[in-house]
């Protein structure tokens, strides 16, 4: 099956699950399945097949790199119908959900670093990938002079040098909107990246800084380049200025080093009502160009012209 293809309906023989899924990513390869490497779609794709006793592939919202990990995933899978009563067990616990089982049996079959904590069935048109409006992530990160807390060692990058994060909401400012966000992506042959930055804001609590980032949807390695590129300005060895000047940029630069794996989670997917899903694909499918920038731009002053938030 191809990334690319359309969401395929509940119907011609496949009925099509929607997954909400956590996992540690520490000891994955990352989210998309690779021969010879450990990934959470491939451990997922092997119980899953081995439940309904037929090769299936499950599609995620967001392809999280090697390290990233996620507390709120969507995913989808196309399960032939015929299969799909291997799922059901002979009897139900009271008041549990059609796939409750299901999850129960993942929970044996998975190891401890990925959960599957939700099945439903999809509604007409849903697509883990293409129906997103929206996705959110969380960069955790600790100033401590003694570096992470033992706890948090897995899920937050340590940062033993101080950082002036109203220097690193300044910078960000320049960062929101739609823009071409080459300078943070890894290469990727006929990829775009174009880009609508939606929020990128900060909160601190002690040693601990959280950098909140949303978006319509995220090219490889774009949210910890973000993040490596504003800690530059947090330590005042980089500008506003300079931030600003990077979004001319037509690859990725190599002015900064994107903020380690550890520290990011991918924490929500939003998705348009279901009966807008369909359009929400075709928007998502339809590849944007440097001009739509410039458009898009040029109609912020109208209220009516505006996308989904």
């Amino acid at each position: 099956m191809n990334d690319n293809v359309p969401a395929i309906e509940s119907d011609g023989g496949h009925v099509r699950l929607r997954m909400n899924i956590a996992y540690d990513g520490t000891e994955f390869a990352g989210w998309a399945s690779q021969t010879g490497q450990r990934t959470v779609a491939g451990v997922i794709d092997d119980a899953l097949s081995t439940v309904f006793q037929v090769p299936v592939q499950v599609r995620g919202a967001g392809r999280t790199d090697s390290g990233v990990h996620a507390a709120g995933q969507v995913a989808h899978v196309d399960v032939p119908i015929d299969s799909l009563p291997r799922a059901y067990p002979r009897s139900r616990r009271e008041g549990e959900s059609e796939f409750g089982p299901l999850v129960r049996r993942l929970a044996k079959m998975l190891t401890a670093d990925v959960r599957v904590f939700e099945i439903i069935r999809a509604p007409s048109g849903f697509d883990a990938r293409f129906s997103a409006l929206r996705r959110h992530y969380v960069y955790r990160l600790s100033t401590a002079p003694y570096g992470v807390e033992p706890h948090d060692a897995r899920f937050v990058a340590a940062w033993p040098r101080p950082l002036d994060i109203d220097a690193m909401a300044a910078a960000a400012g320049e960062l929101v909107g739609l823009h071409d966000f080459a300078a943070f992506c890894r290469h990727r042959d006929g990829a775009t990246t174009i880009r609508e930055l939606q929020r990128l804001d900060f909160t601190r609590d002690g040693h601990q800084i959280a950098v909140q980032v949303s978006a319509d949807a995220f090219c490889w390695n774009m949210v910890r380049s973000l993040v490596g590129a504003l800690l530059a300005v947090g330590e005042h060895r980089r500008d506003a200025a300079w931030i600003a000047g990077l979004l001319t940029a037509t690859r990725r630069s190599s002015d900064f080093a994107a903020a380690p794996a550890r520290g990011l989670t991918l924490v929500g997917v939003d998705y348009p009502p279901d009966s807008e899903l369909d359009a929400r694909n075709l928007i998502t499918r339809d590849v944007r160009t440097a001009s739509d920038t410039g458009q898009q731009l040029a109609r912020a002053d109208s209220p009516r012209s505006q996308r989904p938030g």
